[in-house]
Formats: C-alpha cells, structure tokens, sequence
C-alpha cells in the first residue's frame, strides 16, 4: 500500500498520509501533487498515478508541544545514546535507563533523576547509588528545553526515493 508524504506549504515535512486522504485533499484543492509513485489506479475513464508527494497550498502553522514527554527514546536523544557512567556511545538495543537514586532509596521517576545506560553498567550499579557502587554519574541528568532528534531507523529502507529530496533538510552535510 502506497502512502503519500504530507508537506507544509514551505516544503517541510509534516506527516504521512495514505494516498486515498492525499486524492480527497487534492480534490478539495487543499494540496498540489508534487511526486508521484509509478503504480498508477484505473477507473473507467481516467486513470492517475499515485501521489507519493503532495505540499499543502496554505500554509499550517504546525504547534510545538511546550514539554517534551518522559519517554525512553527521549531520555536515549537527550543522553545522545551515550551512558552516563561508562560514556560510551551504544545501539539502542544496548541501552536500558538508570535511576541515579533508586526509587526504593526515595529517587523520583523523573527527568532529573533518571540517565542513560549500557546494560553492563547498570548492571554493575544495580540498586545502589553511584557513590555506593563506586561509580561516577560524567554529567547531571535534567530536563531538556527542546524536543531531542531522535534517530528513526524503522522504515528508512522502505520509504519511497522521491522522498529523499523533502525528509533530510536538516541534516549536517559532510565537509569532505
């Protein structure tokens, strides 16, 4: 199943839609076909491709949320993947996250509290503080001011290539 990449008015991306909600979009002149996929639908008297990109002719203002949410994989961008003890940079699948303060030690489960850690350090830590197991915390956990990027690896290999051109507008260029 085909789906349409949604775009503001001024290019940026906005969300993915099916292409049936991108043709009622179109048809209501809400949004103009910029890409589309080879696969083209028949009816009887017409036929079209699919759209795989459309940009809304107004442009949405596009509301930020004023917190970021207390998530796993906003605690894993805002550490930068990287474990608070060891300081080692580590696949998703190797992290786990750590109360600095355990919870039965009266630690909150919050922002300030928790950090980012490899599974072999929160081993060695278990349920003790850092100073009670020897360890030392390399930066204060707290609450982000921003929403963190966060590195998406489910579906890059499966998006559409006329999509390439609209999703990767701010990330760093090499210098070489």
């Amino acid at each position: 199943m085909e789906q349409t990449l949604l775009l503001n008015a001024c290019y940026t991306p906005l969300k993915v839609v099916t292409w049936q909600r991108a043709m009622v979009l179109w048809a209501k002149g809400a949004v103009e076909i910029v890409e589309t996929h080879d696969r083209e639908v028949r009816a009887v008297r017409f036929s079209f491709k699919l759209p795989s990109v459309v940009r809304l002719v107004r442009f949405v203002k596009v509301r930020r949320r004023a917190t970021v949410p207390f998530t796993r994989a906003n605690i894993y961008a805002r550490d930068n993947y990287t474990c608070g003890y060891c300081t080692t940079q580590k696949p998703i699948d190797e992290l786990t996250f750590d109360h600095v303060v355990p919870v039965a030690q009266g630690g909150t489960r919050g922002w300030e509290n928790i950090v980012t850690a490899c599974i072999d350090c929160n081993r060695k830590k278990g349920a003790r503080t850092p100073q009670e197991a020897g360890m030392a915390l390399r930066a204060a956990s707290r609450r982000p001011v921003v929403m963190p990027t966060l590195r998406v690896s489910i579906g890059v290999y499966r998006q559409p290539e006329s999509w390439r051109d609209y999703l990767y507008w701010n990330v760093e260029l090499d210098r070489t």
